[in-house]
């Protein structure tokens, strides 16, 4: 049978529900309505019918009468996950369901699989994944935590717009991985017979364009990184970039706090909330603490970016960490942190304070040259920001790429290469600029209360199959 070309329909179900509550059990409206979508239950009771219709916004009955539904019996013979469009007047029946008494209705497509169990919905994960289509029918839970995903875009942006942020795209296929330190994808180009990198960050791009004279620039956009799959991770991720002249980074801190915060109120409409069982507050101010100091707290000792090589490489020893003969006291103290502190970190809290060894793009602290003035911030054990003021030196600059490079030749994946063009943008000058990251896939994990990534993505990577 030929399916239509298309379906005129004038109501959803959530509306339905909302503008006919005043119905009483067995009270019909005079009002006619066109509606469309998903069967998800059907039953028949002798000459009557019911099916549970699904749209976009909810759920709405479909009651059938043999004698007055047009083609009564080809009704009770539809599939669970066909599509339909139905034509009736809205009642309430005498058990108190609202409903679409159905005079006319037309199948729109036929489902040729099953949507799984209106109660249970699909529970096979690799099917869930692999077919999200069908997923997001069957399981309200996959349809609201996207929703709030996509709630959490939008007010990301309008936060960013009111603070005076311009919105900008920078290019996906660069010449040299740049921007982060992380094990990039490479492609080839066959008309300029070059290989290519998708991004694994748009951060160099962006401050291009602060040297450019654009004083409030983000992008909230995907990147690529070439790392292993997890509860936390996926090889494709969004993350919101941004940066602001003559901001340092205790002004982005300030921001950061409020950004999020607000985010969690636009959607959630408080700072306080569940998550994963456990309440979790995202309220301002967020505490601020130094690496250092969490770090020495956690291993009982006073430990710092100061501190022998010797005596953080047994603390690691102890720890069970492989310790790689190029690490120096910055990432010995690094590796600490996360291993001892990151676990513990619960409500939001900004992490302060990093050594320059493990943050080649960030501007010395002021009081200490061996840290810098970089902030990562957490919750839920998890990092959901990493922001700095921005080193703006060329000489300096292209002094930490070097020594990007020497790690690289001892064994680092990764590393950051040298890029020529941006130190020549610096070259040009670079006001104080201070810089954020926010990965949109954690902060929507937060938000819709998944403790798995693929939760909050559309389509997640996943191995493909073999035959």
């Amino acid at each position: 049978m030929t399916s239509p070309y298309q379906f005129a329909h004038d109501a959803y179900a959530a509306a339905l529900q909302s503008n006919y509550s005043y119905l009483t059990d067995g009270e019909e409206s005079g009002q006619s309505v066109h509606v469309a979508g998903r069967v998800m239950l059907l039953r028949r009771q002798g000459k009557l019918a019911f099916a549970t219709m699904r749209d976009s916004s909810g759920e709405i009955q479909l009651f059938a009468l043999d004698g007055v539904a047009a083609n009564f019996e080809e009704f009770t013979k539809l599939h669970l996950g066909d599509w339909v469009g139905v034509a009736g007047e809205v009642v309430r029946t005498k058990r108190g369901e609202l409903s679409v008494k159905v005079a006319s209705w037309e199948r729109l497509a036929e489902a040729l699989h099953n949507f799984g169990d209106k109660w249970a919905g699909i529970a096979d994960f690799d099917l869930r994944y692999r077919h999200r289509e069908a997923d997001l029918w069957a399981n309200e839970t996959t349809r609201r935590s996207l929703r709030r995903r996509s709630e959490i875009v939008r007010s990301v942006r309008e936060r960013c717009w009111a603070a005076g942020f311009m919105e900008v795209e920078t290019p996906i296929l660069n010449p040299i991985p740049s921007g982060a330190s992380a094990r990039p994808f490479v492609t080839n180009h066959h008309a300029l017979d070059s290989d290519f990198y998708l991004r694994v960050a748009p951060e160099l791009w962006l401050k291009r364009l602060v040297v450019g004279g654009y004083e409030r620039v983000f992008e909230l956009g995907r990147v690529f990184r070439n790392e292993g799959v997890s509860p936390r991770h996926n090889p494709e991720f969004t993350m919101l970039e941004l940066y602001a002249a003559y901001w340092n980074y205790k002004d982005m801190m300030s921001f950061t706090e409020e950004l999020v915060a607000g985010v969690a109120l636009d959607v959630l409409g408080t700072t306080e909330f569940e998550y994963q069982g456990r309440q979790l507050s995202l309220t301002t101010p967020w505490r601020r603490r130094t690496m250092a100091e969490l770090t020495s707290e956690a291993i009982g000792e006073d430990l710092s970016v100061h501190t022998p090589r010797a005596r953080l490489v047994e603390r690691l020893v102890e720890l069970d960490v492989d310790v790689h003969a190029a690490w120096g006291s910055g990432r010995c103290l690094a590796e600490l942190f996360e291993i001892s502190c990151e676990p513990s970190l619960w409500d939001a809290i900004f992490v302060t304070e990093y050594p320059v060894e493990v943050s080649p793009l960030a501007r010395r602290h002021q009081s200490d040259p061996e840290l810098t003035e970089r902030f990562e911030s957490y919750a839920a054990t998890r990092e959901l920001s990493n922001g700095f003021s921005e080193l703006n030196d060329p000489v300096e600059q292209r002094a930490r790429f070097e020594e990007q490079a020497r790690l690289a030749a001892a064994g680092e994946d990764e590393t950051m290469a040298i890029d020529e063009d941006y130190i020549k943008s610096l070259e040009w000058g670079l006001p104080p600029t201070a810089g954020l990251g926010v990965g949109m896939d954690r902060l929507a994990m937060l938000i819709a209360d998944e403790s798995n990534i693929r939760e909050v993505i559309a389509f997640p990577t996943l191995k493909p199959l073999r035959d």
